[in-house]
Formats: structure tokens, sequence, C-alpha cells
């Protein structure tokens, strides 16, 4: 299992700003991009996305409408990536799918037996039979039915291709959900350190939604309002005082948890005040959530940094101050560009999944057992 071989990844968070697709060679010790490409999802489909992380009507038609839409933008995503790379479908052994979320459940509601439960969309009968390369797809119900979260996948891709023999470090993806990976030094004598993972809260979900309400464009281009704007500490802490943030790991979360809705039952007189001063204050709510579950590992000193959020210079400058004793750096200073680490996992994890290896931590997800995640769908 030592040679490479070309897997793709096909990724879309919840910020929901379309997929992410890389080629890469993938072996058992390294994970190389080749090409990259990203595919935005056209409006119409995209206002269905948004509208299906909540409840509502006719929620049916609409689910099979975005599973077909989001797998023909996948496809797009998968051609185009050929197309530039001179690569041809015979030579990709397999496309990793994640789809894109529209529920994410991973606890039981009082009251509601056997009601956890995530739903990606993105049928991938139609990404292999359109792209006539096979896919590994649903990667998150086989943890899920071992008892887990189904989330976050990508601390294992993390821990195999970004922990440091001498030093512990952190990877923080700041999508519309920010997460973050422990990863203990591999040469640690502590034999009681493990591999830690969880979605910490809101990262960009609710700073691109707060934005898009008062400005077209689809976010605050390096934080620029927010600068404006002057943080409001009993928005801050109404918004900080939310339960999630003080649950126990395993725990992980989504954009039908965090939105505007949930912003307005935090501070109920929200538009009383000037909107860059809320701008300001969900930055801050970012920053110093992210900053409480970092310095849960002080002996970490270094933060690896990947996702959008990563561009959002006032958003790294206040972690950096919140956090001055950590060096926050790019995942590029590892040779993996920032914006290709979420899709770069799902091509690993489906190389995880074709040589029948576990692709999951249990305790990083709270399942019973590691397990081959995923499901294969054939061209023909």
């Amino acid at each position: 299992m030592a040679s490479d071989a070309l897997f793709i990844g096909l990724m879309s968070g919840t910020s929901m700003d379309g997929v992410d697709a890389v080629l890469a060679s993938i072996s058992s010790t390294s994970a190389n991009v080749i090409a990259h490409t990203h595919c935005p999802y056209p409006a119409p489909l995209l206002a269905q996305l948004q509208t299906l992380c909540t409840s509502g009507d006719h929620e049916i038609e609409s689910l099979g409408i975005v599973e077909n839409g989001v797998a023909e933008v996948f496809s797009q995503a998968v051609e185009h990536l050929l197309a530039t790379s001179n690569v041809n479908a015979e030579q990709v052994t397999a496309i990793g799918s994640h789809g894109q979320t529209i529920r994410h459940r991973p606890t039981e509601r009082r009251g509601y037996p056997n009601s956890r439960f995530t739903l990606q969309v993105g049928d991938p009968n139609i990404i292999a039979t359109r792209t006539q390369i096979p896919v590994v797809a649903d990667f998150r119900r086989k943890d899920m039915a071992l008892g887990g979260q189904g989330a976050p996948l990508a601390p294992a891709f993390h821990h195999a291709m970004l922990s440091s023999p001498d030093e512990a470090q952190i990877v923080l993806n700041l999508g519309g959900i920010a997460n973050i990976t422990y990863l203990p030094a591999t040469h640690s004598k502590n034999l009681q350190e493990t591999v830690v993972g969880f979605d910490t809260g809101p990262a960009n979900t609710l700073l691109d939604a707060w934005y898009r309400r008062f400005h077209g464009g689809a976010y605050d281009v390096s934080g620029a309002w927010a600068v404006s704007g002057s943080p409001q500490q009993k928005v801050i802490e109404a918004c900080l005082q939310d339960p999630y943030f003080s649950l126990h790991f395993p725990k992980s979360t989504g954009r039908e948890y965090f939105n505007l809705t949930w912003l307005e039952s935090r501070v109920p007189d929200l538009m009383n005040y000037a909107p860059a001063d809320i701008q300001a204050s969900l930055l801050l709510v970012t920053a110093r959530s992210v900053a409480t579950a970092i310095e849960s590992f002080p002996s970490a000193q270094k933060v690896l940094v990947c996702g959008g959020g990563v561009f959002n210079q006032y958003l790294i400058k206040t972690l950096s101050q919140i956090l001055p004793r950590y060096t926050i750096a790019s995942t590029a200073t590892k040779n993996i560009h920032p914006m290709h680490v979420e899709a770069l996992a799902f091509a690993w994890l489906a190389h995880q999944y074709w040589h029948k290896l576990p692709g999951n931590m249990p305790a990083v997800t709270g399942a019973r057992a590691a397990a081959v995640l995923g499901s294969l769908v054939l061209p023909i």
C-alpha cells in the first residue's frame, strides 16, 4: 500500500459557498494536491439549500431537487479538475464525496427516541455515472450507527498528515462552523494523550449571514466591516452563554443551530444596535469561543489554521491577541493550502475506504469503535 494513487475529494461545508474539489496523489503516508477547483452553487440552488437547513413546508420535494442539483455541481467540479490537469477518469481510483450537509442532529431530542441523524445531499449515483469514476460517499452515518456524532471526520486526516513527532499542535478550521483538532506529539511520552477534535461553535456562518443582511456580496472581506464597529459586551456575553459552548466533547453542530434565528433569540433587542457593532460582536463570539477551546490544550503552542476564515485578517489578528502564547500560522506552512484541507480530507477518506482502513477516530466522535466509513457507488 506504499504506492501512490489518484483520488478526488469533494467538499462543501456549512458556508454553502459551493464545492471545493481536489485531485490528489495519496499513499499511506502522504497526500499531495495536483489540482484544485471551486464551483459555486447557482443562486436558485443555494437559496433552496439554505431554506432546507431549517424545518419548513414541502421539504421532501425540495430535498429531491437539491439532491440532484448538488450532484450536478459536484460532477462539474470533477470534470473541470480532469480537464485542467490532463488526467483521464480511468486514472482516478475513486472520488470521496462529502455531499452538502443540510441537517445534522447528533444528539437525541428530548421525547423523541432514535432522533439522532445526519443528512447530506448530492446523489453519488449521478456523480459516478456522469464522471465514470467510482464514488465513495455517506461517510458520516456509519460513525453515528456506532454511537458517534458522525463529525468531525477531518481529525483522522489531520492526525495522519499533519502530526509532528516533536510538538503538540492544534489544527483550527474556520469554515462556517469552527472546529479544532488537538494533535499530541507522535513521540510523546505521555501515554494518556490522544487526538481530540470537536466543533467549537460558529466561525463564518453568523458573520456571513449578518453581513448579507445589509450588504451585497457573500462575506465581510478581511473583516473590514467588523473593524468599523464597536464590540458590545452585552451581546457577546448573551451569545457565549448558550449551553453549546460549555458542553464537553465529543460535540458537533451546524448552521441549523447557529443562524440568525439563534442570534435573535439570544439578543432580543438586536435591532437596537448599530449593524456594524453586531458584526464586531459576532467576530468576538467566534474568536473567544475558539480561544477557550484552544486554551484547554495547554501543551500545544502552535495553531495551524485552514478554511475561509484564515483570510479574515481581523479575525486572525484578534485570535493572536487573545492567544499570545500560541504561534498561529496557516496550514500552508505544512505544504497544504488552507482552502484544500477539507476536500483533501475526503480524498483521503476515499483512500481509507478503498484499502478497508478506519476513517473515524472514536476519541473524537464518541463512536464505540473505529470503522471503515462510506458506501461505494460504481459507474455501471
